[in-house]
């Protein structure tokens, strides 16, 4: 059996993770089952494609549902109070600065689970991730991304 691995959430996430396996369990499963008993009326269960929709949703629901308790099983949570505006870290807000085009912009740094680049989520296992993780204002770094090498300062750092 595979070790399982640490999730790091934010309270704000591990709310949302929360909410979502509590919506699933109460409202997805009693969606899902009445579509099961619905589809029975429309013929023979072996020929009845009404009858294994519900069936392919109910085992998405579910395995939905193991994934958020696998999840919230192995989350370890960032409180506010635990993110440093020292250095960065998961749950920091970091700005940074182009040093070539002197653009600027902030990133999130959070857990795997919760990345979402086009909200400027970004991972902290992701190699921009890890190259910022600990480093101070004023730093500098370098980072291999798919384009080539950029160059990074970070400007500022707060908490979410």
């Amino acid at each position: 059996m595979q070790a399982q691995r640490e999730v790091i959430l934010t309270v704000q996430d591990l709310k949302k993770i929360e909410e979502e396996l509590d919506e699933l369990r109460k409202v997805g499963r009693k969606r899902v089952a009445e579509r099961i008993r619905d589809s029975k009326q429309f013929g023979e269960l072996t020929e009845n494609s009404e009858f294994e929709d519900a069936k392919n949703e109910q085992a998405q629901v579910e395995g939905r549902i193991d994934e958020l308790r696998q999840i919230l099983a192995a989350a370890q949570v960032v409180e506010l109070e635990d993110i440093s505006t020292d250095e960065v870290g998961v749950g920091s807000i970091v700005g940074i600065r182009d040093v070539n085009s002197r653009n600027q912009w902030e990133w999130t740094i959070v857990g795997t689970f919760e990345a979402d680049p086009a909200q400027d989520r970004i991972s902290n296992e992701s190699p921009v991730g890890e190259a910022l993780i600990g480093k101070k204002i004023g730093d500098i770094v370098s980072i291999d991304i798919p384009a080539g090498k950029v160059k990074y300062e970070i400007v500022s750092i707060r908490a979410t």
